[in-house]
């Protein structure tokens, strides 16, 4: 697959002020899909945020496979990164993100409150790469609209501050990618879940990544989605003209039309129809954090 590089100027404008304001945050707060949260992590910000304590937010946590989630969730813990599940759009857990930011800075409050200053409110910076729901956390955290929201990459384009309640305020930032996507499985796995526009990447590739993904881990779901038998030689020409067939998708001379089948499939991937699933697994993954 040719490597994909898809970094729009406001996500370097974006890391730029992201720097310029960290000296007034008190913790980070990275938002990942939980069904891919290694991919979701953006490596180009792991030495900016080295020395600010980090709260690990994996989103849609309840449409991730448990067992490889919780695996992960291991992983991040034992290198010093705290963690919650949410799921912002239904409100899972999103009310304990303050308690959880609180108990994370109790030492850092309980130094400033003995040198005498005054109580102040906690100041988050919340992060995270395109499409991945933080303009959904951020309304739900508030109740209202603070936010433009929607499912295409690239909605919020600057840096907001969001004052939640009297104790805790947010930083908003656009999500932003790193400019060379050189892991392939990485850059698969966004590509899949829509975190990278359709139009930036090869399509065929990323719905046989899929492809593949779904018949070695969730092959029973795939087969029950389409209606249809998947045979362990079945190739990815194969799946392609199963489902063309069980989904209608023909050409007027009655051959496949793959990109209907890729318009398909990139649908139900995206809107849970296959269930609970895990883009990447710790034993399949070259961890570095």
């Amino acid at each position: 697959m040719p490597k994909i590089n898809y970094y729009p100027g406001h996500m370097a404008k974006t890391k730029r002020l992201i720097k310029e304001h960290l000296k007034h945050i008190d913790i980070i707060l990275e938002i990942l899909d939980a069904r891919a949260p290694y991919a979701s992590i953006n490596p180009e910000l792991k030495d900016l945020f080295a020395h600010k304590p980090k709260l690990m937010l994996l989103n849609k946590s309840d449409l991730a496979d448990h067992h490889p989630l919780e695996a992960w969730i291991d992983v991040f813990e034992k290198h010093q990164y705290h963690t919650l599940k949410i799921n912002a759009l239904k409100g899972t857990n999103v009310q304990d993100i303050h308690h959880k930011a609180k108990e994370i800075l109790h030492d850092v409050f309980e130094k400033e409150k003995a040198k005498g200053r005054i109580e102040r409110p906690i100041r988050a910076l919340i992060v995270g790469i395109p499409n991945v729901g933080k303009s959904t956390l951020i309304n739900r955290l508030v109740a209202k609209k603070a936010t433009k929201v929607g499912d295409t990459p690239g909605i919020t384009k600057h840096l907001q501050m969001i004052r939640i309640n009297k104790n805790f305020e947010l930083l908003d930032t656009p999500g932003i990618l790193w400019p060379n996507l050189d892991d392939q499985i990485t850059a698969l796995n966004l590509a899949l879940l829509g975190t990278i526009k359709d139009h930036f990447v090869p399509r065929d590739e990323v719905v046989i990544h899929g492809f593949k993904l779904l018949k070695k881990h969730y092959k029973k779901a795939f087969e029950d989605k389409y209606g249809m038998t998947i045979d362990a030689s079945d190739t990815p020409l194969d799946l392609f003209d199963k489902i063309g067939k069980r989904r209608g998708c023909l050409t007027q001379g009655g051959q496949i039309d793959y990109e209907r089948v890729m318009d398909h499939f990139l649908y139900d991937f995206r809107h849970h129809g296959f269930g609970s699933v895990m883009l990447e697994r710790v034993d399949e993954r070259h961890v570095q954090l």
